[in-house]
């Protein structure tokens, strides 16, 4: 049972030449019982019956082995052969990942048939489709004979795949001297194209989803990753490399807050995961990517995004195994010294195969029927992401954003609970947001950033040294705005002192001139750090001279009757990057204020 499985062999052969193989004893949905499979290991992938169904063994018990199937197991019978294939489930990466849409075994959903099993291209977790053998790749050497390169070392590269450089790294394990490089030109996946000791390189390679990629180092995460979304940059900020669960129910906008963390955030590479979700909703989101241009590029934004869609109608396992899927993909892309973020939507759809999985297999139930293993399955998840010093020696980083559904919106089920115990952020969603038309209806009472402290350090070395202070002020006048407006439904606001009102209508200009955002508006989009600062700058600074005010002659009524429609319009009417325009309304705003004294 301790026996190492292969990660690059297609399988292997007993004394006849040919592989182990057994037949189904019961079939349970997605729950297999097998007999007679001698020496299969925990975690090795099989084959089951004549269309050769992808499947993992889970359970050994003596001579019955218990295997969740990755497809829908309807016609396997009683008695259909099943065979061991020596190698536990892996993913196929390789230059055709940028810019394609995968099931969630990383098959391509472009090329795929009726079966997407076994017999047809590769085999589960290969990723290669119809023709995929055959397909040539241009190849750049970057090393020469009798070079010597370690594990991680950039071999070569793979040009025109995508929109960041595709390299071809030694892989972990591997070091020495290189014996034969082939020459520049075009080869196939099955072709070497160098020899570093014995180990032949090839342009893809397979590894273990559930394995974490190896690594030299983690770093410290001090750096912030920009989302383009206000509201998080400015107060609830998230550093490369760390993690972020994104709870709300339905109708909170979970998925657009993802899609829009896609199109306009800083990482480098996009891994998007649909776990579970909405046909139509995937639809939408491949297709709006396929329309976007990419800002740093100005090629299709698609091409820096994988898409992992594993949509409600497809097999319930196979979205078990999608999480993993797009973890190693992301893994793929830091080990290349990329920055890499992963968005998984929802990891509650994870969950409940989980469940599903377990109620079939006679797991221990827990709280609400989840397995005893719910809590350190979604914790070792969450442990994938980290800024790393790689074993190529330069600094990338896997950033992990999951959303979480949970049923009416109850936060402490489970799922919700377990997750905000792992991650390094929470953008709570709140439905009264949602529902007063506030997006992304991120709320600040619910919501935290544990990086706060070394983000505003590493703003302050960048550039921005008021970026800590400007935080905590716009956090403390939300807080104080909220324990006021219930205050102000029992007796009034007009009863409420000068002040007060003064952080009420604060709690205003922020809410919908800067934390508010319009997904459709070409201006409002997203927002560069510049321009959040310089809107954040531009209320505190009419607030600072309300309060001013409200020292002298004037009433806080009189100060309530001023147009400030220009300052809320400023985020629309200026460009993604107009500082120098927002700053110019807010001195025009400065001087309508001053015209009270």
């Amino acid at each position: 049972m301790g026996r190492e499985l292969s990660v690059v062999d297609g399988g292997r052969a007993g004394p006849d030449g040919r592989s182990p193989a057994g037949s189904v004893l019961r079939v349970s949905g997605p729950l297999v019982e097998v007999g007679d499979l001698p020496d299969v290991a925990i975690a090795e992938l099989v084959a089951l019956g004549p269309n050769g169904l992808p499947g993992e063994v889970v359970a050994i018990r003596g001579a019955t082995v218990s295997v969740q199937a990755y497809e829908y197991t309807g016609g396997l019978a009683v008695g259909s052969p099943v065979q061991a294939l020596g190698r536990p489930l892996s993913a196929r990466l390789g230059p055709d990942l940028l810019g394609g849409v995968f099931d969630g075994l990383l098959r391509p959903l472009a090329t795929a048939g009726t079966w997407l099993g076994v017999t047809a291209g590769t085999g589960p977790g290969s990723g290669a489709g119809a023709g995929a053998k055959d397909r040539t790749w241009q190849w750049r050497p970057r090393v020469v004979p009798g070079q010597v390169v370690t594990a991680g070392t950039v071999l070569g590269t793979v040009p025109d795949v995508g929109a960041v450089e595709h390299r071809v790294l030694a892989p972990p394990g591997t070091g020495g001297e290189v014996s034969w490089v082939a020459d520049a030109g075009r080869y196939t996946e099955a072709q070497p194209v160098v020899c570093v000791g014995r180990t032949s390189v090839r342009l893809t390679e397979l590894w273990p989803v559930r394995r974490p990629r190896p690594v030299t180092a983690r770093r410290l995460a001090d750096q912030p990753l920009v989302t383009g979304q206000r509201v998080l940059d400015a107060v609830f900020p998230v550093a490369l490399g760390t993690s972020v669960a994104v709870p709300g129910g339905f109708g909170t906008g979970k998925t657009m807050l993802l899609q829009q963390i896609a199109k306009w955030c800083s990482a480098d590479v996009i891994v998007y995961v649909g776990c579970g979700e909405r046909g139509n909703e995937m639809a939408d989101v491949l297709d709006e990517l396929a329309a976007l241009a990419d800002p740093r590029t100005g090629r299709r934004l698609s091409e820096r995004i994988v898409v992992i869609a594993n949509t409600s109608n497809m097999p319930m396992m196979a979205r078990e195994a999608s999480i993993y899927t797009g973890v190693t993909v992301a893994e793929f892309y830091r080990d290349m010294g990329h920055d890499a973020v992963l968005i998984a939507d929802s990891t509650s759809r994870w969950a409940e195969a989980l469940r599903e999985f377990g109620s079939r297999s006679g797991a221990m139930p827990t709280e609400e029927g989840y397995p005893a293993a719910l809590a350190s399955a979604l914790a070792a998840f969450y442990e994938r992401a980290g800024r790393v010093q790689t074993l190529g020696g330069v600094d990338a980083s896997v950033t992990i954003v999951g959303a979480v559904s949970p049923p009416g919106g109850d936060t402490t089920e489970p799922v919700t609970a377990h997750t905000q115990r792992s991650v390094r952020s929470l953008w709570n969603l709140d439905r009264a947001l949602a529902y007063a038309r506030h997006y992304p209806a991120v709320g600040w009472s619910g919501s935290f950033a544990r990086d706060v402290d070394r983000l505003g350090a590493w703003y302050a070395a960048h550039g921005d040294p008021d970026w800590a202070r400007r935080r905590a002020r716009v956090a403390g006048l939300l807080a104080e705005a909220d324990r006021l407006t219930d205050l102000a439904e029992l007796v009034g606001a007009g009863s409420l002192p000068g002040h007060e009102r003064v952080v009420l209508l604060a709690g205003r200009l922020l809410r919908e001139g800067v934390l508010q955002q319009n997904a459709l508006s070409a201006n409002d989009a997203h927002c560069t750090a510049a321009k959040t600062a310089a809107l954040v700058d531009a209320v505190l600074a009419a607030v600072d001279e309300c309060d001013l005010l409200v020292e002298g002659d004037v009433t806080a009524t009189e100060i309530e009757e001023v147009d400030f429609s220009p300052l809320l319009r400023a985020a629309q009417d200026t460009g993604p990057d107009d500082a120098a325009g927002v700053r110019e309304r807010g001195t025009r705003m400065l001087a309508v204020l001053g015209g009270l004294r």
